[in-house]
């Protein structure tokens, strides 16, 4: 049966179960858009700038635990785009961008916002797919998804030219390739199972691969907790990811985030075995190749990612498993516990008690501004058991890991590779795809009015995020960096930032706006926030820049220099 290019790309899109897609309508891949919407099975999110629909894409990908699906025009449209794609890549987020092209006859003439995507893109994707046969179109789709979604999951490019929307083709739909997951080797599984079994301090980490295909029907974080206790296990969430194990568990043993305290750190280097399971591991997760140092961990370390590529990549392992974190899980179960796996319970506690100490809701005020330590613990005591969080990039969200204590249920959004400006495009992705729940994003005022226009599609489209601006009127990370690498010398005029009435910039969309100034007006505040339950709320914060974090303040006095 003969059709159009278009039209077998959208029933490839559904066959893929894609029900909606981010976009700013560009005229290099019209001939698809006007399909989708005559068909109208697929929501078009139309969005204000191709990052903000980049990130959105990001987000909806998580939260499905399948790739999210962004289309941008050629050129510029790309460019903007290109921050996601970088998020995408470093965070392991599975991801399909469609890509507007000039026409085929056109190609290597240097024609309007032609670029070569396959050079342009290599280093912040998995691979790019350039459609220039009507035949290939279908099975591009199916490819990208498959290897999107598969070993180390992140973005797949798809280069579609302008001329081939309208081609025929009798080409047959190619249907989603079954999902690939590697399972553990017995032998592997025996060695893990003695490892741990001999440890007396081992260390659990884990991050965003383990609950890749589960989150949302809680087995894989049920199976986690039952390892923890069964086995006496300390688990340690990962740099942004707060969310993957119970704040309040006995058996939490501390996040581990970017610069983790001191009292916390050095317990945890007390360790006599360290277990990854579905965590990369990164700069800010090892504390900058500290712990596990790089190239040559100080302590026996054990590796569990779905990708063969990562595991020795840069640490030399003990033990390397590519496979499917939540399997390995469900053999260890299988197996059964030591029987002495009690004579941890001293290590766990230790650990479990600092977790806790630094959980305690306690802040000193400022008087430049409020300490955001305040705002965020006032945001806790509102925040629904199935809460979707987000978070911008900046200094301002090390108070969200320090005094939210994360619920199982609870869904937590950022770019881990802290891409600013993602937060609001996030939130909106969360309150599209999870209609009727709580949304909160926090931003700083840097990334607040990076893609804080994405407040427009919130609108469209019916989405209503609380969010949460901390307003301390300078970029504060490169701040605290500037003040900490070089303390003699003046950084404030590099970093300060004039500002609008946030609440009144929320307003002018048609959002609730309100305004926070003092200590005595939080509790007020925040709850007149989450009352709002039909349209966006802004709450602009104005906070202090003395506290430069949650865990240090300048200490020259009250004024910067």
């Amino acid at each position: 049966m003969t059709t159009t290019v278009a039209r077998l790309l959208a029933d490839s899109l559904e066959a893929h179960d894609v029900d909606q897609i981010f976009c700013v309508p560009g005229e290099s891949y019209v001939g698809l858009t006007s399909v989708l919407t005559e068909r109208n099975s697929i929501r078009m999110i139309v969005c204000r700038h191709e990052g903000g629909a980049g990130f959105m894409a990001v987000a909806d990908g998580r939260l499905r635990s399948r790739a999210g699906v962004c289309i941008v025009s050629r050129g510029p449209g790309l460019a903007n785009s290109m921050v996601s794609l970088h998020s995408a890549f470093h965070d392991a987020t599975p991801m399909v961008m469609l890509v507007g092209q000039v026409e085929r006859k056109d190609f290597g003439r240097g024609a309007l916002q032609e670029q070569n995507y396959s050079k342009l893109l290599a280093d912040v994707t998995k691979s790019v797919i350039e459609v220039n046969e009507p035949e290939q179109a279908s099975e591009a789709i199916a490819r990208a998804f498959h290897l999107a979604e598969t070993g180390t999951p992140g973005p797949v490019a798809v280069i579609l030219p302008e001329d081939i929307f309208d081609e025929e083709t009798e080409a047959e739909v190619n249907l989603p390739r079954p999902r690939v997951l590697a399972g553990p080797r017995a032998q592997d599984l025996d060695r893990l199972a003695d490892m741990l079994a001999k440890a007396e301090r081992p260390l659990v980490l884990v991050g965003g691969a383990l609950l890749a295909d589960t989150l949302h029907d809680n087995a894989a974080y049920a199976d986690l907790r039952r390892l923890a206790e069964e086995w006496m296990l300390p688990i340690s969430p990962t740099h942004r990811r707060p969310h993957l194990f119970d704040a309040r568990h006995p058996n939490y043993g501390g996040y581990m985030g970017i610069r983790v305290p001191p009292a916390l750190i050095g317990e945890m280097k007390k360790a006599d075995l360290m277990v990854s399971i579905g965590e990369r591991i990164t700069d800010s997760v090892s504390q900058s190749y500290t712990f596990p140092s790089a190239p040559q961990p100080q302590l026996p370390l054990v590796h569990i990612w779905p990708d063969a590529n990562e595991i020795g990549r840069v640490w030399r392992v003990d033990l390397g498993i590519p496979a499917d974190p939540h399997e390995v899980i469900k053999c260890l179960l299988a197996r059964g516990a030591p029987a002495d796996a009690a004579k941890r319970k001293g290590w766990v506690a230790g650990l479990n008690s600092i977790h806790l100490s630094l959980l305690e809701k306690t802040w000193q005020p400022t008087t430049d501004g409020i300490n955001f330590a305040a705002i965020v613990c006032e945001v806790d005591k509102h925040l629904a058991d199935d809460a979707v969080i987000t978070s911008d990039a900046g200094n301002f969200g090390s108070y969200l890991h320090r005094y939210i204590g994360f619920k199982p249920g609870q869904e937590f959004l950022s770019s881990i590779v802290g891409a600013m400006g993602s937060g609001m495009p996030m939130a909106v992705a969360g309150s599209l795809r999870r209609p009727g729940k709580q949304v909160v994003a926090f931003m700083g005022d840097g990334g607040a009015l990076m893609a804080g226009n994405e407040i427009a599609t919130a609108f469209q489209y019916g989405a209503c995020p609380i969010i949460i601006i901390s307003d301390n009127s300078m970029y504060g990370t490169i701040g605290m960096h500037s003040y900490v690498r070089y303390p003699d010398r003046k950084f404030m005029d590099a970093m300060r930032l004039t500002n609008p009435d946030f609440a009144a910039w929320g307003r002018s969309f048609g959002a609730e706006g309100i305004t926070i100034r003092d200590e005595s007006e939080i509790a007020s505040g925040i709850a007149k926030a989450f009352a709002v339950k039909t349209k966006p709320v802004v709450v602009h914060c104005l906070t202090s820049a003395v506290q430069m974090s949650a865990w240090r303040r300048f200490q020259g006095g009250e004024q910067l220099p």
